[in-house]
């Protein structure tokens, strides 16, 4: 396949301020931050290669395509200015090469699977396709404990987790059913139910079970965060703190995710990077003076 059919170019990276990532990493160094870019947008290139339209033997063909020209960045340049920009960021780093390749892995389960039968299987995908992120990042920010990284891995999923359940109607659309089917089954329900929208008391019973479930996640995430690492983290952690809100407005709702869009105000957002940042200057005195329903 000639790999100019990919049509990749550089991606933009979002300068609203709506953008939780935006907002997440304007907190960073700026050697560190265009290194947060660089990871960012190889990781957009590579799920627009999975959700872009188009016919599934297609796709898997670009994202194979994609997965050799990142690995002749590797050992000498690839075509695309991204792939050799992400791995002069990995060697710079020292990011383990693994994480990318994992990461391709979750894309590429994206175009195998519309349906998961089982939370082991939905959580590999969880780890592949956002703990990869989060542990490539980690070692952009550095930290003190290894037992930090497991940080990144509890947030991804729990992320990831926060995703699935905000986009349920989105991923219907699609076809794709991310919730377990052994718990849609267990609470009464059928795949015809999530895809038709079912909004009922059994719907809200299994709703309920996935958010309690996602929100232990975000509790393991914030236990595994050495002390001493939190300051280097400021930008995970908002990340973290933004999507937990979308987690508990879930709640709020009623676990109603058909009948609008969850999300946030531009306006709480700068909430959250504004008491993160306060944490993190006044860590021994803050929660004297504020309090949060922010897990980190």
């Amino acid at each position: 396949m000639n790999t100019h059919a990919l049509h990749i170019g550089t991606p933009d990276i979002p300068s609203s301020r709506q953008s939780n990532f935006y907002l997440s990493f304007t907190t960073l160094p700026a050697p560190k931050r265009e290194a947060i870019e660089t990871i960012y947008a190889f990781c957009r290139v590579t799920d627009d290669i999975v959700d872009e339209n188009g016919d599934v033997t297609e796709k898997r063909a670009k994202l194979r395509d994609w997965t050799d020209e990142l690995q002749r960045s590797v050992t000498g340049n690839s075509r695309y200015h991204i792939l050799n920009s992400m791995s002069t960021t990995v060697r710079r780093f020292n990011i383990p090469i693994h994480h990318l390749y994992d990461l391709l892995e979750g894309m590429e389960m994206d175009l195998n699977k519309n349906r998961y039968a089982t939370f082991s299987e939905l959580r590999s995908y969880c780890y592949r396709a956002a703990s990869t992120v989060g542990l490539m990042c980690a070692e952009v920010f550095g930290y003190h404990r290894v037992r930090t990284k497991q940080y990144a891995v509890h947030l991804g999923i729990a992320l990831q987790l926060t995703n699935i359940l905000r986009d349920i109607k989105q991923d219907a659309k699609r076809g794709r059913i991310y919730l377990p089917l052994e718990d849609i089954h267990r609470f009464g329900l059928s795949e015809q139910d999530i895809l038709a929208n079912v909004y009922d008391d059994r719907f809200r019973a299994l709703m309920k079970f996935e958010v309690d479930r996602t929100r232990e996640y975000y509790r393991k995430a914030k236990e595994a965060l050495a002390e001493e690492d939190k300051p280097l983290f400021t930008a995970a952690r908002i990340m973290g703190n933004i999507y937990y809100l979308l987690l508990r407005r879930i709640e709020k709702v009623n676990y109603d995710v058909y009948s609008k869009r969850i999300r946030l105000s531009t306006a709480l957002k700068f909430m959250v990077v504004l008491m993160l940042r306060l944490r993190s200057s006044f860590p021994k005195d803050f929660h004297r003076y504020v309090r949060a329903e922010l897990p980190a």
